[in-house]
């Protein structure tokens, strides 16, 4: 009988033992109450007994679905039989014999002689090392982690390649647009003897909004890109303060006045004037309206209606909602579209990168508020979210 702690190892006997233990007092107890009953034995029988501590074999106690211990388990010769509870020597007492009879058939059946070490026996009809069990096990973990790291590491370098392409096409018109208004202004005011029309100043405040608005979008959209680029495991700092929250609505809507202009889209606001305070981050939460309403416009169609709304939910709680009348989200996909580069199928085509709305949910949550979208009969998407009132 050899009986040790740790890694077991390769055994030839033909009786083979492994009793699992922890380190409470009441395991140790069995333990040596096991140990005594098998050292009054052992004169007449070989066997091998191997002792596994599970905490430092966890690999091993997972294998053999260990769920209690102490736990006495016959590995060889099949059929594995495992015992567990508080009377093991009392069960190893009514079982010995039918261990040993299965121990004499496994002998005549495979022509080993009663008592000797076997030793070129198939490892298909015993358990030759438990060590390279668990050798097995950790090994096919790791090799399960490389595999989903390469996975992830996969689809993050496809993601650049996607973001690198679609970069300079989603930055070019902005920064085109831009450039032309600050051409424009440039050109029209040169000195009056170059022959130039001076601009009025209606024109020229028109100008500065679009080159403005422009470059407001390009900022947008590197955000969202550096924010995407911190992966969503990155802890999203906020420095929530005391937010009129529908003051900050009404500064977003008139920053991006130009936007709804150029599809002919009506916004209607639901702005009450007695809305109480939040405490939020007043440049992160801007980040989500402008987001929200940024995907209500690309998908609302020409001279469509965008609706933004909030409510004083509960005393604790706002909500603000912005309504189009786009194609909708499909029910199995409203979670999803939260997800960073998730996009529909039906969006591929279209420019953007599927970041906003993940960024918009580590907001949110980053504030402990809700955020979730809904599509009332299928027609059109409901995006809200929650601040807490501030106290």
């Amino acid at each position: 009988m050899q009986a040790a702690s740790g890694s077991p190892t390769s055994s030839e006997a033909s009786l083979q033992l492994l009793l699992f233990v922890d380190d409470r007092p009441s395991s140790r107890k069995q333990l040596q109450q096991i140990y005594s009953y098998l050292e009054q034995i052992k004169a007449d029988n070989s066997f091998e007994l191997q002792v596994v501590e599970v905490g430092e074999e966890p690999y091993l106690a997972e294998h053999f679905k260990i769920v209690a211990t102490p736990a006495l388990i016959k590995i060889h010769p099949a059929p594995r039989q495992a015992l567990a509870g508080s009377n093991l020597v009392v069960q190893l007492q009514n079982l010995w014999p039918r261990w040993q009879t299965s121990v004499e058939q496994y002998e005549s059946a495979n022509n080993v002689e009663p008592n000797l070490q076997q030793q070129n026996s198939s490892s298909d009809t015993r358990i030759r090392s438990v060590a390279h069990s668990a050798e097995l096990i950790q090994l096919s973990d790791e090799v399960f982690r490389l595999q989903k790291e390469k996975e992830e590491l996969e689809e993050q370098l496809n993601f650049k390649d996607r973001v690198i392409a679609l970069l300079a096409h989603d930055l070019r018109s902005p920064l085109t647009a831009a450039s032309l208004a600050l051409e424009t202004i440039e050109i029209i005011q040169q000195p009056p003897n170059s022959g130039n029309t001076r601009l009025s100043p209606a024109l020229m405040e028109q100008l500065i909004k679009q080159a403005r608005s422009q470059i407001r979008a390009m900022d947008r959209l590197i955000v969202d890109i550096l924010e995407a680029a911190r992966g969503t495991s990155a802890e999203l700092h906020i420095q929530p303060h005391k937010l009129e929250i529908g003051e900050l609505c009404w500064d977003v809507i008139a920053q991006m006045k130009e936007q709804f202009k150029v599809k002919s889209q009506r916004l209607v606001t639901d702005i009450p004037n007695d809305l109480p305070t939040v405490y939020a981050d007043r440049e992160r939460v801007r980040q989500v309206i402008v987001n929200l309403l940024d995907n209500a416009i690309k998908y609302t169609p020409e001279e469509g209606t965008i609706q933004i709304s909030i409510l004083h939910r509960t005393t604790q709680k706002i909500q603000v909602s912005v309504f189009d009348n786009g194609p909708g989200i499909p029910a199995e996909n409203r979670d999803r579209v939260f997800e960073d580069h998730f996009r529909l199928k039906r969006d591929e085509a279209k420019n953007g990168y599927g970041l906003g709305l993940g960024l918009c949910q580590r907001i949110i949550r980053a504030h402990y508020g809700h955020i979730w979208v809904d599509s009332p009969g299928n027609q059109g998407s409901c995006f809200h979210f929650t601040l807490p009132v501030y106290r």
